[in-house]
């Protein structure tokens, strides 16, 4: 079983290391937050803002948002994916009762990954005021090249390889016992009614236990035809 385990180590981290491309994230943050001065008319914008969030979020991964993105990635980081793939590539979340939109993107480059997450928000901060015809939304941070890659998790890959490994090991070891149909002991005999004639033992010789054996049995043979 131990074997099992030490084998699907291996093998998962074969896969972590070597067989899967890991993957870069980069993230930036916009705010939703119209300029009012009046306390009572900025609290009724707050909730304003609060409520075309969803409507944001939804827009950002529309064509109208990622072709012009996809455009310049292509530009600066030779991108070749299309438009499906760059969807796929970002993910857009936010907080309950936060202004913030976070903005996050992935790909086999880091560079290129902070690249899509930034130009996905500075695209989106010149189209929306166009077509919402509000100015509410800014770039509060902006994503630099993580080179610590974020997928896959080598840590949850050896622990599920290591698993697996020990659960075939289980398996192989009870699936061998249970199909298992050799004679151990005389109790088994017993317990399934039969009688016990005898026991064979299996006596294991080395060469040198071999020719002594011989010499014995020759010795004897020569007493015997003496004695005749």
């Amino acid at each position: 079983m131990t074997l099992f385990t030490i084998l699907g180590l291996v093998i998962s981290l074969v896969f972590a290391f070597v067989l899967i491309t890991p993957k870069y994230q980069g993230t930036t943050d916009i705010l939703v937050n119209q300029k009012i001065s009046n306390n009572q008319v900025q609290f009724q914008a707050q909730q304003a803002d609060l409520q075309a969030i969803n409507t944001y979020k939804d827009v950002l991964k529309k064509e109208v948002i990622l072709a012009p993105v996809l455009k310049e990635v292509r530009k600066k980081d030779n991108y070749q994916g299309n438009v499906a793939t760059l969807s796929k590539s970002i993910s857009v979340s936010n907080q309950t009762n936060s202004q913030v939109i976070t903005i996050s993107a992935e790909d086999t480059n880091a560079y290129a990954a902070a690249d899509i997450a930034n130009t996905t928000a500075e695209v989106f901060t010149k189209r929306i005021k166009k077509m919402m015809k509000v100015d509410n939304v800014s770039i509060v941070s902006r994503a630099k090249a993580n080179l610590k890659p974020v997928s896959p998790n080598k840590k949850l890959f050896a622990l599920a390889g290591m698993v697996v490994g020990f659960m075939l090991g289980l398996v192989l070891i009870v699936t061998k016992e249970l199909f298992d149909r050799t004679v151990k002991d005389t109790d088994y005999l017993t317990d399934l009614g039969l009688t016990n004639l005898g026991v064979v033992y299996h006596l294991d010789f080395n060469d040198d236990d071999y020719q002594v054996v011989r010499a014995i049995d020759n010795r004897e043979n020569d007493n015997n035809s003496t004695r005749v």
